[in-house]
């Protein structure tokens, strides 16, 4: 009886998750066709206006596209840095040891804290460095978000990475320093071969993290309705703008909204996919 009732909720849990996200896409896809029919799909991804003017309204999201990439991408290059260092030292060289017990739970910490507390501490904080060191000339900008995005994904990445460090299998590694390697060599030739997909998996979930974040970005990136020509101006990505004018917006302003809101979900969906595609290839090498 308890088996039926768990194959049940199994098969209830199976069909129900296709069913939410169709619902998202039907629902997403019929309150963003007025935008689409009015300015025309590929029309409406490629323009970089953005007028609010009535009578002359004029909604595109290819500065909120670019803004979104630009953000998620170096926030990556600034990741990858410190968090696979970080997963060696608690996966690897210090392994068991209270040093990395100790600097694990501080990694779950990080990775637990709300974002807002992230955007406060950028505002707060950093923007004032940043206008120091000439990096943005308001403080806020592409280049604020992305590096407090890069301090936000750092967890998530280093964490699941270590976790795939240390499920290479010890048999490999003993063989490899039986045979002379250094530590270096076993990381260089054994682990990552091994964990390597494991690891890149980390950085999809990490990048999936970055794509949606908005209350930290909205609070640091400027929130311009504009293209951003270089890394030091501000803009906008597709979640902040969403979040900073889908309160007053109705007609096609809301509708152009929630067809940024369907083209982030696509977006998302298709990096994803990606990723899976580059990790079985990559497991079948």
């Amino acid at each position: 009886m308890q088996d039926r009732i768990f194959r049940t909720l199994l098969l209830l849990s199976a069909i129900l998750i296709p069913v939410i996200c169709c619902g998202i896409i039907y629902s997403l896809s019929y309150d963003a066709s007025a935008a689409f029919g009015h300015f025309g799909f590929w029309n409406f991804i490629f323009s970089d206006d953005w007028v609010t003017t009535a009578g002359k309204e004029s909604y595109g999201a290819l500065p909120f596209i670019t803004g979104t990439l630009l953000t998620t991408l170096l926030a990556l290059l600034i990741c990858i840095p410190f968090s696979l260092p970080v997963a060696l030292f608690t996966g690897e060289y210090f392994r068991g040891k209270k040093i990395a017990t100790v600097l694990s739970t501080i990694i779950d910490l990080l990775a637990g804290i709300p974002s807002i507390i992230y955007g406060l501490w950028g505002f707060y904080a950093l923007r004032g460095i940043f206008m120091h060191l000439n990096l943005s000339p308001q403080g806020s900008g592409i280049l604020t978000a992305a590096f407090v995005l890069a301090i936000m994904i750092v967890p998530y990445a280093a964490s699941l990475s270590s976790e795939f460090i240390k499920m290479v299998p010890s048999d490999l590694k003993e063989g490899a320093y039986g045979l002379g390697a250094t530590r270096a060599e076993v990381i260089r030739r054994v682990i990552f071969p091994t964990a390597g997909s494991g690891i890149f998996s980390a950085y999809i979930l990490a990048i999936g993290r970055a794509l949606g974040e908005t209350m930290t970005v909205t609070m640091l990136i400027g929130n311009t309705n504009q293209m951003p020509d270089t890394l030091r101006t501000t803009g906008n990505t597709m979640a902040s703008i969403i979040a900073n004018q889908f309160g007053e917006a109705d007609g096609l302003k809301l509708s152009s909204l929630i067809a940024i809101g369907l083209l982030l979900f696509l977006i998302t969906a298709i990096i994803n996919m990606i990723g899976k595609i580059l990790i079985r290839r990559a497991q079948h090498v």
